[in-house]
Order: C-alpha cells, then structure tokens, then sequence
C-alpha cells in the first residue's frame, strides 16, 4: 500500500504539509510547551540591556508533571517525559514582563478621565454610607420621618454608583468591597435602627429589639452569600438588602395605619426573605413587564397609595415561593 504524500520524508525542495492528521501527530506526540506549565510569581522587570529576557524577582518554578523544578537562569537546561521519552530544553527561558497590579485599587490603564470616573462612582458609595449614618443620628432623636427620607437617598445613591461604574467603565473589586461594607452600614445597620425608633412605642421593647437584630443578622447573611456566590443575571436569591430596606424606609416614611405587631411581624419576614434562596425578579426584568401590568397599581396609587404600597410588597414577597414551586414542579 502506497504510503500518503503528507507522511513521506520531507525535503529541503519539500514544504511542511498542512492537513488535520498532520497536527493530530503534534497532539499525541505532545511538546515541551504543552507539557510544561510556567507558574509565573511577582512582579518582572525587563532588563535594561536590549534583547535580554525579563527576569523574575520572586520565585519562579516550572511543572513538569510530577514536581516543581525552580527556575535559576536564563540558560538552564529543563527536561521533561513526553511520550517518546525525556524531552531537554537547551533554549534560554524567555519570560514576557507582567506588572503586578494586585496593590494597585483601578484596574486598567490609570487615565485622568478613569480615575475622576472612579472617584465619582466611590463618592456616591461614600454618600450612601453617609447618609446610614445621619439616618442613625435622626432616629436616635426621635424623627423617625427624616431618618426614613435618609435612607430612601441611601438606596437611590446605592443604584447611582452601579450605574456609573458601570457605563463609566472603573468596576473593580474594591468598589465591590467599599459598596458592601457600605451596605451593611446602611441598609443592615441604620433601617433597623430606623424601625426599631418607630416600632418602640407601639410593641414591647423586647419584640422590637429582637426583630431589628433579626434584620442586621439576615442582611449580613445575605451580603456576605452575595459576595462569594455566582451572580445570575435574571434573579436574587433572596430579597436583596437593597429592597428590603426600601420597603421597611417607605413602611416607615408612609405611616402604615397598621397595628404595631402586625408591621413587627413583617419585618420579621422581610428579614427571612433576605436569606431565602426563593428567586425573585431583578429590578430590570419587572421594568420590562408589559405596559398592562403597572396599571392597576398607578390606579391604586392614585386612589389608596398606602394600600396599594401594602400589596405590591405582598406580591413580590410570593412571587419568590411561587417561582421556586414553579421550577420545582418543572
């Protein structure tokens, strides 16, 4: 049987064939460079000599599928098995300069334009922290009404910063980081606050106490499983913290003509929604909702905003175990 023309030996006046079987042979037989994974640690820095390769000023070392070998100069020789045997690398290790920009608080490259934009955006998270804090200040001098009106700015400043950081392009983790720990302050730390001032002349001191630390737990629960869970781009699992101290600043803002137990009593599920992995829909997907949906509650708004404000917290509040039956029964 004739031999195929891309597997003859190949000649000076003979180029490399092309063809899949061709590179199939690379991949069985393997190379040094797929064989070879380079664990590059530290900052590099191009010699100054022209054409020289960049070292390292920290540990470097090379796996070669058992151990670790260290990296000690640019002309050491490296061996590795392969399939047709131990493979020796003689070439001079050429390392391309990486700047370590773990320290470093903006990712990217640091224009005046990207570190105004990132100023701006940690402003706004530093105004919602802020404003937690005058809500604090307010309740603890009985003008609950005010110290509500503080957190509603807290949840608009909230939004504003992840709007900007994200049409201006600066999101970074320690944006992530700073928005978080202002979150707790604000929506974990000052709406209980601001609930428990207003509850604390119409329930026992004690009811109140333990609903407001319920909702300082859950909201942290709920920050933390936040930062460390993969993001979904339709739905929460859980009420986010963000809502849930919407709901209880509007409660307190809008006086609910409700009794003092049954308002302690939503709180208090409120609080376990946070921590729930019930899905419940993000703010864009219930903007989207057709035209026909917000009807009736602007109707309600103009007729009995305090009732109709009751019932669409009501509705979102199921819409999360509804959803969750829903799929389950899927």
């Amino acid at each position: 049987m004739p031999r195929t023309p891309w597997r003859r030996r190949r000649t000076t006046d003979s180029p490399r064939p092309a063809g899949r079987r061709w590179a199939g042979r690379l991949r069985r037989g393997g190379s040094l460079a797929r064989q070879a994974l380079l664990v590059r640690v530290g900052r590099r820095s191009a010699d100054s000599t022209p054409g020289r390769a960049a070292t390292a000023t920290k540990a470097e070392v090379i796996y070669t599928g058992t151990d670790l070998v260290p990296l000690g100069g640019r002309g050491r020789k490296l061996t590795t098995s392969g399939s047709h045997g131990p493979v020796a690398m003689a070439q001079p290790v050429v390392l391309d300069a990486v700047e370590d920009d773990s320290a470093s608080l903006l990712p990217g490259e640091h224009t005046l334009r990207r570190r105004v934009s990132f100023a701006l955006v940690n402003s706004c998270t530093l105004a919602s922290l802020a404003l937690g804090l005058m809500a604090i200040f307010l309740a603890m001098n009985g003008e609950t009404r005010f110290a509500a009106g503080c957190l509603v700015a807290c949840v608009a400043f909230d939004g504003l910063d992840g709007v900007l950081a994200r049409r201006l392009g600066v999101s970074s983790p320690f944006g992530a980081q700073m928005d978080s720990l202002a979150d707790m302050c604000s929506f974990g730390l000052a709406a209980p606050v601001v609930v428990y001032a207003s509850l604390v002349s119409s329930v026992p001191t004690a009811a109140a106490a333990v609903a407001c630390v319920l909702v300082a737990s859950c909201a942290a629960i709920r920050l933390a499983r936040f930062n460390v869970s993969p993001k979904d781009g339709k739905f929460f699992s859980g009420v986010p913290t963000t809502m849930a101290a919407a709901v209880l600043a509007l409660t307190v803002l809008i006086g609910l003509p409700l009794p003092g137990i049954v308002v302690l009593g939503g709180v208090s599920v409120l609080a376990f929604a946070m921590v729930s992995s019930f899905p419940y829909a993000k703010l864009a997907r219930i903007v989207k909702l057709p035209l026909w949906f917000w009807l009736l509650p602007i109707v309600g708004v103009l007729v009995e905003p305090r009732l109709t404000f009751v019932l669409v917290v009501a509705t979102y509040l199921v819409s999360g175990p509804v959803m969750w039956l829903k799929d389950k029964r899927a």
